[in-house]
């Protein structure tokens, strides 16, 4: 299925049934399907910011001005 230019996927997972209920309430969603969706998006998005992140502490981009080290170093 296509929706909004993206594929959309269905498929079979086998989850502990107590791991599904506390990812249900935590994330706030109350059905199975869009709670895990939920779950693996915000997931997603937290690990690429701390990829983006850890580039950018080791001074990966050029453009960037300063290295973690030099931005620590910085008196307040």
């Amino acid at each position: 299925m296509i929706l909004n230019d993206f594929v959309i996927m269905k498929f079979t997972v086998e989850i502990e049934e107590e791991t599904l209920g506390q990812l249900m309430k935590m994330t706030g969603v109350q059905k199975k399907g869009p709670a895990v969706v939920k779950a693996a998006t915000e997931y997603l998005k937290r690990e690429l910011s701390r990829q983006f992140a850890t580039k950018v502490m080791e001074g990966e981009f050029d453009d960037y001005p300063l290295t973690n080290d030099e931005i620590e170093g910085i008196e307040r």
